[in-house]
């Protein structure tokens, strides 16, 4: 049985559940040299740095893996960071597929009981957001993962 997914738009970091996905890159660049946006922007600004200094300590991550960190000042269990571009800031079918996949064993492995994953190589990646839904979708369908999905498409505040 897939997990319950449900679709929302909003904000990532506002939804209520145990983990967030972080669409990260490979790691390679030190965060500290990248301009803040998207996700991991928000992280930085709500959550602090702690997380992506505590995911620096893990060096480089393959394209399509994933790394679980604490959530700094974030009222999660724990983000997950995948790495959804590769070093040309492309995302690929592929890349996605592999990180819900390793995002998904992870919230396994952690018990968590739900998770909330963005639309991973829409936005600096490039994927056309409907396609990448679709993606994400599809996966989950065939991950082990047994908790609740929100798949957060962004909107702005009205």
């Amino acid at each position: 049985m897939p997990p319950s997914v449900e679709l929302v738009r909003g904000d990532l970091l506002d939804q209520r559940v145990d983990a967030i996905v972080n669409a990260w890159n490979r790691n390679i660049i030190p965060w500290w040299l990248l301009i803040p946006q998207g996700v991991s922007g928000a992280i930085k600004k709500r959550g602090g740095y702690e997380p992506f200094r505590e995911l620096a300590r893990h060096g480089p991550i393959p394209l399509g893996g994933a790394v679980l960190t604490g959530p700094g000042k974030l009222p999660f269990r724990g983000i997950i960071h995948v790495a959804g571009i590769d070093m040309l800031w492309r995302s690929s079918e592929g890349s996605i597929r592999s990180c819900v996949t390793n995002a998904s064993r992870i919230a396994e492995r952690e018990a968590f009981g739900s998770i909330a994953i963005p639309l991973i190589g829409a936005g600096t990646g490039g994927g056309n957001e409907d396609a990448v839904q679709a993606i994400i979708e599809s996966e989950l369908a065939v991950t082990s993962f047994r908790g609740h999905v929100v798949v957060v498409r962004y909107a702005p505040p009205s």
